[in-house]
């Protein structure tokens, strides 16, 4: 085992194109500075809990119980707006403390009443991050609030958490679930903090599937991303590997993908009414599936019209997207995540996208990144990046747009469209 393993320290490594963008401060009369100093002063060293020396018991220790990062939340249920996608979905927004709580939702959460709501829109200028959770997961998550607490106890920022349907206590109503590119009620969030907080900068920030699903949005949006800026922690990024990997052994299949398999499949039995009435899918063949694969062939792939579970990952991975991403976008992931592994990391694209940093550490596990003393590292840089983006950093001189994605000029008139999608979606319901 090397040395540095033994005291907890993890080399830190960053990844990103040659010429970086440059960042214009608000400070007069202050130099640019490029995307990857600006990632690189954020970035405190890699000290980790030394007795987790490696990504399965980093990875594994997620499921001690630890200290609490109490969040407060106030919920939303919205309407989808595009018919294609018809359904409702939850958004739990960060506020002040209070007494009443809610007992059918997850801890400290409650509804916002319909007054309450209505009168939620602001001229104020705190900036405010969407954040989207990892596999059924929800607002409630212990590595999503670590990331948020330092920005709203800050007093400087906002924040909201939009669950995926059917999690963290919300309800499905129209027999469809989500999937690792469902970017429609992301999109529909945004446009609506854009229509209420005008002046509100708006970040993303993303976990595991949620980002995945982060990056595939900012790839759609491209050039006309409402977002500032964004950061993704362990995402799987190519979904075919990463499944692929995962099969490979026996801690990734009969650990790793089973207990993701029973989580999901536990998801599809607090909604199960609702989704039966899925008509392209046999809930009785999903109740009985055992690893996630399984539950991605029984139900995403028949609900989607994907014809195998690796096509549908295929089209849902991220890798591609990476490539069409126009706001300064800072990925963290560890090299030895069991779960979002190495071998799935677009290290090349990176180098492709002056708009997007990777920062990787030799250890860390999955979400996981444990100090000594209870914290999780990754929570440092993710906040410090949005912070110093958004308090340093003049946004309104951002530029989006840049030369073709290749380096250099070809010979031929072919470009390569990351964005294109295999699956055209009609009617889902």
């Amino acid at each position: 085992m090397d040395f540095w393993r033994l005291l907890g320290y993890s080399p830190t490594s960053f990844y990103t194109h040659s010429s970086p963008i440059d960042l214009h401060p608000k400070k007069p009369n202050s130099r640019p500075i490029n995307l990857l100093d600006l990632c690189k002063e954020i970035t405190p060293p890699c000290r980790l809990n030394p007795f987790l020396f490696n990504g399965h018991l980093q990875t594994f220790w997620t499921a001690v119980k630890s200290y609490d990062i109490p969040i407060y939340y106030k919920r939303h249920i919205f309407s989808a707006e595009d018919p294609t996608y018809a359904g409702t979905f939850a958004v739990d927004f960060v506020v002040e403390a209070y007494k009443d709580t809610d007992a059918s939702l997850p801890p400290r959460t409650t509804y916002y009443t319909d007054n309450e709501f209505d009168g939620i829109g602001s001229m104020d200028d705190r900036p405010m991050v969407v954040t989207l959770h990892g596999l059924s997961g929800g607002s409630h998550e212990i590595y999503l609030r670590h990331v948020l607490r330092p920005l709203v106890d800050s007093g400087k920022w906002e924040a909201c958490v939009v669950n995926c349907r059917g999690c963290a206590g919300s309800k499905i109503t129209t027999g469809v679930l989500y999937n690792a590119r469902a970017t429609w009620d992301i999109r529909q969030v945004v446009k609506w903090l854009r229509e209420k907080f005008p002046n509100r900068p708006l970040a993303g920030l993303g976990f595991s599937l949620g980002a995945n699903i982060l990056v595939n949005y900012l790839g759609e949006e491209g050039e006309k991303c409402e977002l500032k800026g964004a950061v993704v922690c362990s995402n799987p990024w190519n979904l075919d590997v990463s499944s692929v990997t995962l099969q490979s052994t026996w801690l990734g299949l009969e650990v790793y993908s089973k207990t993701m398999g029973t989580n999901m499949r536990g998801l599809v039995e607090q909604h199960a009414e609702e989704l039966a009435k899925n008509t392209r899918v046999d809930i009785e063949r999903v109740r009985k599936i055992k690893y996630l694969f399984e539950f991605d062939r029984e139900l995403q792939g028949p609900t989607w019209g994907y014809p195998t579970e690796g096509a549908y990952y295929r089209d849902a991975s991220s890798c591609d997207s990476l490539l069409a991403v126009r706001i300064p976008l800072l990925a963290i992931n560890a090299e030895d995540d069991p779960i979002a592994v190495k071998e799935a990391i677009p290290f090349i694209e990176f180098q492709q996208n002056r708009f997007a940093v990777l920062l990787t550490t030799a250890m860390g596990g999955h979400l996981s990144w444990f100090e000594s003393g209870g914290g999780r590292w990754f929570a440092k840089p993710a906040s410090q990046f949005l912070m110093k983006l958004a308090q340093d950093i003049n946004l309104d001189k951002l530029s989006h747009s840049i030369s073709p994605l290749h380096n250099g000029e070809t010979s031929t008139s072919a470009i390569f469209n990351p964005m294109r999608r295999k699956l055209q979606v009609q009617s889902v319901s």
